[in-house]
């Protein structure tokens, strides 16, 4: 057992002395219940002098403290294999990865890269990052190389997600959330949205979460969780289920992104039923409203072109929606979410809950005069909640 594991210390002190390090990751600890998850190793250059700066990634916290090279290996020495199983050593012609199993046995492998790669000595300040794309989930969801890079099919949709983290960090931090903050997010689909809602709460806002991804295909939800029991994720689980099945018993902020159709007024339903603080939708594929202006036979000037049909539908679908939260007592806020290079599907809907339970009639009126304007004999929303415009 000994033996690998100081055969590896030798390669990481060797890597460190002929400036071949690029970085190194230690990951499943060795204690379940250690609040230590993984640790993250990169060379830096502060004030001319060579040093190597750890990012302890804590359940709640990242800390990052910097050492010299003899220092470093005297705390290797202390975590493989006490508190880490698993290490790899990324140099840049190598990648050298050291296993050690429940029972004590480690073994190493050794695998040559193809890639051209260079040491980065910047110092990375990581806890002003809102998302880490170090952090092991992104790999194993398919986002980043091993080594904590993005991948170039992937640099748009990461650029979605960061901006998507920006938004709902400026939209709970001026929340009054007292204790664990329960959260759904609806129509999950693969986790990226649900992962960084995650990140951002628990890395960097230092929340304590119950967040539920529900998602309706069952092999997706198997392998969403696996991710999640392996980098023992706490507070973080997918259920299976429909956005219409789904009820939960307390519900701080619902997120219901791309959910198609009326799957996104079931989520909006849900949230509003539940009493949410916070309710945040983009919507996508606006089929109910787009169908029933087209079976009416009701055109103008502008819904006669079947281009302008589909942004007509898409308008109002979400202005009834706005519209129905405003009279459950919400604040609503219709805003972009990222540009349109990136993605059509780019309207955010936003509900605040206030403590006003308005049920103004004019905004019921509002509806109803939309609704006769274009034909339209019932919003799904209305029928989500039985509300009678």
């Amino acid at each position: 057992m000994y033996e690998n594991i100081e055969k590896f210390l030798s390669r990481v002190s060797k890597s460190a002395e002929q400036s071949t390090l690029v970085k190194m990751t230690l990951s499943k600890p060795a204690q379940k219940r250690d609040e230590l998850r993984n640790l993250y190793v990169k060379p830096v250059l502060i004030k001319e002098k060579r040093l190597f700066a750890f990012t302890y990634h804590y359940e709640h916290r990242d800390e990052v403290k910097n050492y010299d090279a003899a220092q470093m290996l005297d705390i290797l020495k202390e975590m493989l294999p006490s508190r880490f199983l698993n290490a790899v050593l990324f140099t840049v012609s190598e990648d050298v990865t050291l296993l050690v199993s429940r029972k004590g046995k480690a073994t190493i492998q050794t695998k040559k890269v193809q890639e051209c790669r260079e040491q980065n000595l910047e110092h990375d300040k990581q806890k002003n990052r809102l998302i880490n794309p170090a952090n092991p989930w992104w790999y194993q969801l398919g986002l980043t190389t091993r080594e904590g890079k993005i991948t170039a099919d992937m640099q748009h949709k990461f650029k979605q997600i960061y901006k998507y983290a920006e938004i709902v960090e400026s939209l709970i931090k001026p929340m009054k959330l007292n204790g664990t903050v329960h959260i759904a997010d609806m129509g999950a689909e693969k986790g990226y949205l649900t992962f960084a809602l995650y990140e951002l709460l628990t890395q960097r806002l230092n929340m304590p979460v119950d967040i539920k991804g529900v998602e309706i295909r069952p092999d997706l939800v198997l392998k969403i969780n696996e991710i999640i029991n392996s980098n023992h994720l706490k507070g973080l689980e997918f259920v299976e289920s429909s956005i219409q099945d789904f009820h939960p018993e307390k519900l701080d902020v619902l997120i219901a992104l791309h959910a198609c159709n009326t799957a996104t007024d079931d989520a909006i339903a849900s949230g509003i039923k539940a009493g949410a603080e916070l309710i945040v939708c983009a919507p996508c594929c606006h089929k109910q409203i787009r169908q029933e202006m087209e079976r009416s036979g009701k055109v103008d000037a502008i819904t006669r072109y079947g281009i302008f049909l589909e942004r007509q539908a898409v308008m109002i679908t979400d202005t009834i929606r706005a519209l129905i939260l405003e009279y459950f007592g919400y604040k609503t806020q219709i805003m972009e979410f990222i540009e349109m290079e990136h993605t059509p599907k780019n309207v955010l809907l936003v509900g605040r809950r206030t403590p006003k339970n308005t049920k103004d009639q004019k905004i019921l009126q509002q509806i109803e005069d939309l609704k006769t304007r274009y034909g339209i004999e019932r919003h799904y929303l209305e029928a989500a909640l039985d509300l009678n415009c």
